[in-house]
């Protein structure tokens, strides 16, 4: 049984990278000029995905034993949402650009360098 709930949670990881990657794929590479319409479009597709937590809720205080198994599973979704975020970002952005950011662990501040140097 153990065996055949890994294999699912495999193929749905796998699932959740292809359906990343061609949505990133139709978002236009941010080439320093169209802020605007890369910002809406990863919005977009970050919401599509479901993956957008982290631009809708603030980062809550760290988990601890004494957590509640709710707020443990929020922590961890927002921190999945983060990651993945940043990931699908840095893939729809010019490499040229990419390296003069700022680097950050933070999907959100990594959005407002963006918007600020561009």
């Amino acid at each position: 049984m153990t065996q055949s709930i890994n294999v699912r949670h495999v193929l749905i990881t796998i699932f959740v990278l292809v359906s990343l990657h061609s949505h990133a794929t139709s978002v236009p590479v941010f080439n320093g000029l169209n802020f605007p319409d890369w910002s809406e479009q990863v919005q977009f597709h970050l919401g599509a995905l479901d993956l957008d937590l982290v631009f809708q809720v603030e980062k809550p205080v760290a988990i601890t034993d004494a957590s509640s198994n709710e707020g443990k599973a929020h922590y961890k979704a927002r921190e999945r949402s983060n990651i993945i975020c940043l990931m699908f970002m840095r893939m729809s952005i010019a490499s040229n650009i990419n390296l003069a950011i700022p680097k950050t662990d933070n999907a959100k501040e990594f959005m407002k360098f963006v918007e600020e140097r561009f």
